[in-house]
């Protein structure tokens, strides 16, 4: 996963990738929800970033309990 992360995250520190895998193993089911809600809107014709970006924005609260804000 580090590494898939790493080629996507080009120019992101190494210690910021480290924090979003670490969260994701502490919540796996919340980003597979993520995963799998974002994927139904690709499906639908979205593209792939507004897709996440409006799942995240649907999960705002859920977001910042994973995020621990």
């Amino acid at each position: 996963m580090k590494a898939l992360l790493k080629k996507q995250l080009k120019g992101v520190p190494e210690a910021e990738i480290e924090k979003f895998v670490a969260m994701v193993e502490k919540n796996p089911d919340f980003f597979k929800q993520v995963a799998e809600e974002a994927q139904a809107k690709i499906k639908a014709g979205m593209g792939q970033q507004e897709a996440v970006m409006a799942v995240l924005a649907d999960k705002q609260e859920e977001l910042a309990k994973v995020v621990g804000k």
